[in-house]
């Protein structure tokens, strides 16, 4: 019988896997066309699969918990058409399958020494009540990987199981067992050959013979936390920006004073039209966009020695989610809405963003990062680039400060709305009089905002 394979959506350009979080249908159920059969979990946003096919489910090979990289086979389903189809000679010939498959075939096993074997079956069964899959205990037997060293290996599958990737990753990064010294040979007596076999004593790697590390002390009472999947991927990827690019932040304080007095002059109106706020983020993302188009350098990313410029200014803003961890929706063609439009786009993606509805093709293709530390206080930050993005710019809280103003008149003493904005970028390709020019370029724009336009 013909059955329809699922595989695994490619759900934007920089994914290239997803965790299985949980099965929605399971073997044997029906499922409809574009209903929903699992729930997965990427590096940057959890979401639905539905189905492809309508039919019946027949084959899970992926547990809650697998990784499955894009494009495998995540189900296979058997659609009604399918089974309609099947006639006495499929029905035999399953019947035929069965049947050998109730009789085992004898397995093949070369000799090896008695106690050999029981070091190797070891690797078979479960140790500790961990459960090991039948293709990680087969690599484990391939590659000689006794029961204790197996055990020892960290699993990132459901309840710490060892997961393909994780004994691949070990084995990747495990030392090569050092040889046994060879020792003269001792002649034997034929009566001893036959009854003690020579076992050669167990090769261990280097990760068996160090120590394990001693767990921390911690002095008075504590709480140890797990973290959760989205803090852990957010750690990875703050480690591996910093060890890829040479990040540099330049500062630059721009007064704001004719942007807050424009807003507190339109706010109410717009909140009674619209039914929603007008915030400055997004003022602050009109004047990023507009010096993008200046330096198009600095929307850019770099593949090894490849310099790529992207046409399309697509313009990531972080987010914080009540959870306290971040996520990142991007407004595609930033450049092209109006100051509406982007306010719309903000408060649309800030609300589902913390409502855990975004769709994954929201989060993904940007070329540049806004974080608005301001938001919490913050004067000012170092924020970490957002790979394979070059640049991400922090604007800090707008506060009113007592400056110099140049009029007609000379110089004046008054109050003004002042703040600070970041600009951290990646060295490897921006150097500093680039990095600093659009900074600047982005405090001109906000100093000279339009206060007669509306919305």
């Amino acid at each position: 019988m013909a059955n329809r394979q699922q595989l695994m959506p490619k759900m934007g350009e920089s994914i290239t896997e997803a965790t299985v979080l949980t099965w929605l249908k399971g073997v044997g159920d029906s499922v409809e066309l574009d209903e929903p059969i699992a729930e997965i979990a990427t590096d940057k946003v959890d979401s639905e699969v539905p189905s492809e096919f309508e039919g019946v489910i027949v084959e899970l090979p992926h547990n809650e918990g697998d990784v499955v990289q894009v494009g495998e086979i995540l189900c296979v389903i058997a659609t009604e058409g399918d089974v309609t189809e099947s006639n006495s000679s499929d029905m035999e010939s399953q019947v035929k399958t069965t049947e050998v498959a109730a009789q085992p075939e004898e397995e093949i096993v070369p000799y090896v020494p008695e106690k050999a074997t029981v070091a190797v079956e070891s690797v078979q069964v479960n140790g500790g009540g961990r459960f090991y899959s039948p293709l990680v205990r087969k690599i484990a037997q391939a590659e000689g990987i006794g029961q204790q060293e197996l055990d020892a290996i960290p699993g990132t599958g459901k309840e710490g199981r060892v997961t393909k990737k994780d004994i691949l990753a070990y084995l990747s990064s495990r030392s090569a067992p050092e040889k046994a010294p060879s020792q003269p040979a001792q002649p034997l007596k034929e009566k001893e050959v036959a009854t003690e076999p020579v076992v050669q004593p167990a090769m261990q790697s280097e990760a068996d013979k160090s120590p394990p590390p001693a767990p921390p002390s911690f002095s008075g009472e504590v709480e140890i936390v797990e973290m959760d999947r989205m803090r852990k991927l957010i750690a990875k990827h703050m480690v591996h920006s910093k060890a890829t690019s040479a990040h540099v932040t330049s500062f630059v304080e721009a007064d704001v004073t004719q942007i807050v007095d424009w807003r507190n002059n339109i706010k109410g109106d717009f909140q009674r039209r619209e039914g929603e706020k007008i915030t400055f983020t997004p003022i602050f993302l009109q004047a990023v966009a507009q010096a993008l188009r200046d330096f198009p350098y600095v929307n850019a990313s770099l593949d090894g020695e490849h310099i790529i410029l992207h046409k399309s200014i697509n313009i990531g803003m972080a987010t914080a989610l009540p959870s306290g961890n971040l996520i990142v929706p991007v407004i595609k063609d930033a450049d092209r809405l109006s100051l509406l439009g982007l306010t719309k786009a903000v408060n649309d993606l800030a609300n589902r963003a913390r409502n855990n509805n975004l769709k994954p093709i929201e989060i993904e293709g940007g070329t540049y990062t806004v974080t608005n530390v301001g938001s919490f206080g913050n004067v000012m930050g170092t924020p970490i680039i957002n790979q394979p993005q070059v640049g991400i710019l922090a604007v800090g809280a707008i506060q009113k400060k007592v400056a110099v103003i140049e009029t007609p008149l000379g110089d004046q003493i008054g109050i003004r709305h002042k703040m600070f904005l970041s600009h951290t970028y990646d060295h490897r390709l921006v150097d500093g009089a680039l990095g600093g020019q659009f900074v600047r370029r982005v405090a001109d724009l906000l100093e000279g905002f339009n206060t007669m336009q509306s919305l």
